[in-house]
Order: C-alpha cells, then sequence, then structure tokens
C-alpha cells in the first residue's frame, strides 16, 4: 500500500449555513440522501453538514483532482457505529478510484465554534 496523495479543507461554519438558508436546493445538490438522513439524525447541527462538505474538499484534493469530472454526490461520507467517517465513492470518481487502484479513503473530521476542517488520504495499492 502506498499513500497516493494528502488533501485537507477549512471552511468557515457560517458559509455553509449561509448556503443553506439561501438555497433551499443546497443540502440535495451537494449531499446524497444517505448523508442528509445522518444530518437529520442529529437535528440538522450546521457543524456536522460543514464537516461533511470540508470532508469531500479534502478528498477531492487527496484524490489529485479537485471537484473534476465527477461531483459532490459522488462522495458519501457516513460514520461507522463508532461515530468514525466513512468514504463511499459513486458513478466517476468511483471509476477513477479503479483507475488509480485505490483501496481506501480515509477521512478525519473536526469543528469548532466557527470552522470546521477535514484531512483525507488516498491509499492505493502498491
Amino acid at each position: 500500500m502506498n499513500i497516493h496523495d494528502i488533501g485537507i479543507d477549512i471552511i468557515e461554519i457560517k458559509r455553509v449555513d449561509d448556503a443553506i438558508k439561501n438555497n433551499n436546493r443546497f443540502l440535495n445538490k451537494m449531499f446524497t440522501d444517505k448523508e442528509i438522513e445522518y444530518f437529520e439524525s442529529k437535528n440538522l447541527r450546521i457543524e456536522s453538514i460543514a464537516g461533511n462538505f470540508a470532508a469531500k474538499e479534502a478528498i477531492s484534493k487527496s484524490i489529485g483532482t479537485g471537484i473534476r469530472s465527477f461531483n459532490f454526490k459522488d462522495i458519501e461520507v457516513l460514520r461507522d457505529e463508532l461515530g468514525k467517517p466513512i468514504v463511499k465513492t459513486y458513478n466517476n470518481l468511483k471509476q477513477i478510484c479503479i483507475d488509480y487502484n485505490v483501496l481506501e479513503i480515509k477521512v478525519s473530521i473536526s469543528h469548532c465554534k466557527e470552522y470546521a476542517v477535514a484531512n483525507a488520504i488516498t491509499i492505493v495499492k502498491e
């Protein structure tokens, strides 16, 4: 196993809050149904939503492409039974991961009062 690349993203939580308030389609455009269900289980806490948004940006950087040739909904960030973020890929991003021999994408998410941050590591076959 090798590290293909790493990515990091930080976002002001208020920017995500404003995006949701100003565009009633924001959640459905950026997140999968399962992610939205997770947010609803957390009472739509804006910190959780911003954290997932930052994770998607960090993941796109760890792939090395940014958000090109795929969209935000091709990345799904859920949680395991302990709350650890788990990454799933779909559609064009899934194919990119196959082409790059990606074994796993690891992500870590954190937030404070004003910011959410995430980092990601893409692990590939040797």
